[in-house]
């Protein structure tokens, strides 16, 4: 399976997803006009990750700010995280915020209570 890399913009996060691994991860800003358009390729690969997923799975949430309409969209990729989990693999998401930002850290609290992947909440080190 290839790994999945997106080039961030000033509306979507970076995507580094590596087979081999086992890690991926979405960093930035989710802002896109139309998400679930940008979302599809994320899902895609994901679909086709469940059926042969690596022995450990971390997914690193790294984001500054996403809109309504990809808050759906993290909670799609979620859920299909949660069928690796269900199935009795090792999946771990990390999802990383901001000391100030307590907005970034209720959302992370939001999805720990919505599905049953386990969300670490993990505070983001400045450089």
């Amino acid at each position: 399976m290839e790994n999945l890399t997106i080039e961030p913009s000033v509306k979507t996060p970076k995507v580094d997803f590596q087979t081999a691994t086992g890690i991926l991860e979405v960093e930035g800003r989710s802002i896109p006009e139309n998400s679930t358009e940008f979302y599809r390729q994320i899902f895609d690969w994901l679909d086709a990750y469940v059926e042969s997923p690596s022995g450990n799975t971390v997914f690193n949430f790294k984001l500054e700010y996403f809109n309504t309409s990809s808050s759906k969209c993290i909670l799609d990729v979620l859920r299909k995280l949660e069928k690796i989990h269900k199935n009795g693999k090792s999946v771990v998401v990390k999802w990383f915020y901001e000391e100030d930002d307590e907005d970034m850290m209720e959302a992370g609290e939001n999805y720990q209570r919505i599905v049953s992947v386990p969300i670490e909440l993990e505070l983001l080190e400045e450089d």
